[in-house]
């Protein structure tokens, strides 16, 4: 039979230990051998692979593209985390290994040296991990959201020269720098100045500072301070070392931007924040068009001038970001801002309004990956205002709005951020988990993302690792209010005290009557039993602006710490009677706990689960609510949300 040439993509597999689990357990090691032969081939299957052989604990097989060899290999690994996460199992772990190049076919088996080289580098690949080589990299970057970190160069057997190795670093391998090693260089871009001759382009100025914020929070060796704490340093006659002292970050960018036409001048400067000295100044005169090269150049000078050495995935991100029409990032530019204004306390028409800017640059370049992002933002913002059909709706359309972003820009660490908040109100909690991890490794300064991944750890009842998570939201954005809302209440669960009234003083300073402070102080209260205080500070919570829907809830707690139980039982009873969903839902259920009234407590439990809207961090960690956690039904209503 002739043999026939391709150019294909080969993986080679093979299961760590098998051998000594042999000499251990013969049975059991056939057992998992077989478990995961079953688990790779129906993977092989769904990527566009085909089994060429099995080699007893491992396998040959070969894809069409490198791109479905990757995508395969990540999928094996993920099924395979999952599942050694359960308890009782003997874990599966194997290697993966992936090279590029041309094959030949002889009968049912191929040969070449890309099969050889593959067969080389599996071994390099650590166990549970994948590696690939440089043809591979350059076939699969910036189409994957995983990070590509490059191996030292490796000599292999039969080769003459080196070669270029990565390493695709898996959502649950992604490791914040650990505390003995160097911190990341950080630095604040406040505001650029809007210089352009009409007045409404004040959008384009704040959208570019945001834009320029999330291309350089790309980078794993620099720090950068989120968009929440830098816009209240917008024309601030504040110093840069003044500012640099308060946001803790040694540099500083600031500039302005003058667009007239299809006309763009950007000014940038680099300033030491220690000694207010101008590191470098750049001007740009370019087309509207050229925006992106601009953030990509600016992004580029910023890490020379601070001297990080980008990665090459790094890199090649910069060189390489998707191109829409203008307009249409235009468009997506007043929705964001527009989006500002609505968590910023706006209304939900304010919502809306970004909704529509956002349909708007979807309708002018449907590939704008990023407009998607801010559409599903825009509906998961109403959700929270919303009830009923009309919240089940929101959350259908924001998915898929996520869902397009992705599929548009798989990078897109804001999209990944948007579906994790999503797939985690159906209680997928390994799903949203994975999708924390996958924007924080594309954006390890994504303040937001630390903060819900928090949230949800709360939720989970990981309480430490949630600690760190607003510990590094914090350090992203150390003025942001509602971070410092989850890690004050948190703190004081876990029953540091000084550390919680640490955070509630920063709260004051930078809000002192509003409603976020307020509340934030009342659960303090709350768990320390102080029911006088806590009155009181409820009733000033009610009054304040912007206040949350919380008013009938709180005041029932309110009596109920009191010990005016009559008064609270009224409330509850009121509130009882309302046949539609209510976002205060959780809180009613521990107003009913507060009286003894478990029966009730769970009623609004298992509402709030049906709506899935359940806030379920105090009853996994607040020691006031230890009598609801002691209750059997506490398990079953787990066990329901995926939890138990």
């Amino acid at each position: 039979m002739a043999s026939v040439r391709r150019l294909s993509a080969i993986m080679f597999t093979d299961m760590v230990g098998s051998t000594a689990a042999a000499q251990a357990n013969e049975a059991e090691a056939l057992k998992l051998r077989d478990e995961q032969a079953g688990l790779v081939r129906t993977l092989f299957l769904s990527h566009h692979g085909r089994e060429i052989k099995s080699m007893g604990d491992g396998f040959l097989a070969e894809f069409d593209s490198a791109l479905h060899a990757v995508q395969c290999a990540i999928d094996i690994q993920q099924h395979l985390h999952e599942r050694n996460l359960q308890s009782g199992v003997t874990p599966i772990r194997l290697r993966i290994g992936i090279h590029l190049g041309d094959v030949e076919q002889r009968e049912s088996d191929i040969f070449g040296d890309a099969v050889n080289i593959a067969s080389r580098i599996e071994p390099l690949s650590s166990p549970g991990g994948v590696c690939i080589s440089g043809e591979v990299f350059s076939q699969v970057r910036n189409k994957i959201p995983n990070q590509l970190e490059k191996l030292p160069s490796t000599s292999l057997k039969g080769l003459e020269l080196p070669m270029d190795l990565y390493r695709v670093v898996l959502p649950w391998e992604f490791r914040e720098p650990s505390k003995e090693s160097s911190a990341p260089t950080g630095i604040a871009i406040l505001p650029f100045t809007n210089i352009s001759p009409d007045p409404k382009d004040e959008y384009f100025a704040d959208g570019l500072t945001e834009e320029l914020i999330t291309v350089l929070s790309q980078l794993h060796d620099l720090r950068v301070i989120s968009r929440t704490s830098i816009m209240l340093y917008k024309a601030s006659p504040k110093s840069a070392s003044q500012i640099g002292t308060e946001l803790g970050v040694p540099s500083i960018l600031e500039g302005s931007v003058r667009k007239a036409g299809n006309r763009l001048r950007v000014t940038a400067q680099l300033i030491d924040a220690h000694s207010d000295r101008h590191l470098w100044a750049k001007t740009y005169d370019r087309d509207l068009d050229d925006i992106f090269a601009i953030q990509s150049e600016l992004a580029q000078q910023v890490s020379e001038a601070l001297k990080i050495e980008l990665r090459a995935t790094e890199r090649a991100r910069l060189q390489e970001r998707p191109i829409i029409r203008t307009d249409s990032y235009l468009a997506y530019l007043k929705g964001r801002s527009l989006m500002r204004s609505s968590l910023s306390g706006g209304s939900d028409s304010t919502a809306a309004a970004a909704a529509e800017q956002f349909e708007l640059a979807i309708s002018l370049d449907d590939r704008n990956a990023a407009a998607y992002s801010g559409l599903a933002d825009a509906h998961r913002y109403r959700v929270y205002a919303s009830g009923g059909e009309v919240r089940a709706v929101s959350d259908r359309i924001g998915r898929q709005m996520a869902a397009r972003a992705l599929e548009l820009d798989p990078n897109l660490a804001e999209a990944h951020a948007s579906l994790g908040l999503i797939i985690w109100d159906d209680y997928e909690w390994v799903a949203a988990e994975k999708e924390y991890q996958l924007a924080l490794s594309l954006n390890p300064s994504y303040s937001f993302a630390h903060c819900m991944y928090g949230v949800l750890l709360q939720d989970e009842g990981r309480a430490e690792e949630a600690l760190r998570r607003h510990e590094l939201a914090e350090s992203a954005d150390p003025l942001w209010l509602e971070n410092l809302v989850f890690l004050a209440r948190l703190l004081g669960w876990l029953g540091r005290l000084d550390e919680a009234n640490a955070k509630l003083r920063k709260m004051g300073e930078l809000d002192p009557q509003g409603a976020s402070h307020l509340l934030t102080l009342a659960w303090h209260y709350w768990s320390n039993s102080d029911a006088v205080s806590f009155g009181e500070v409820v009733d000033r919570a009610a009054e304040a602006p912007h206040h949350p829907r919380e008013g009938p809830a709180a005041q029932a707690l309110k009596f109920a710490l009191l010990g005016e139980t009559e008064r609270a039982r009224a409330i509850l009873e009121k509130e009882d009677a309302l046949p539609e969903y209510i976002p205060e839902e959780s809180l009613l259920a521990m107003a009913h706990a507060e009286i003894g009234d478990l029966d009730g407590c769970y009623r609004w439990l298992d509402r709030a689960y049906a709506n899935h809207a359940l806030t379920l961090a105090p009853f996994r960690l607040a020691p006031r609510l230890e009598n609801v956690r002691n209750d059997p039904r506490f398990r079953v209503l787990l066990k329901k949300m995926n939890l138990a």
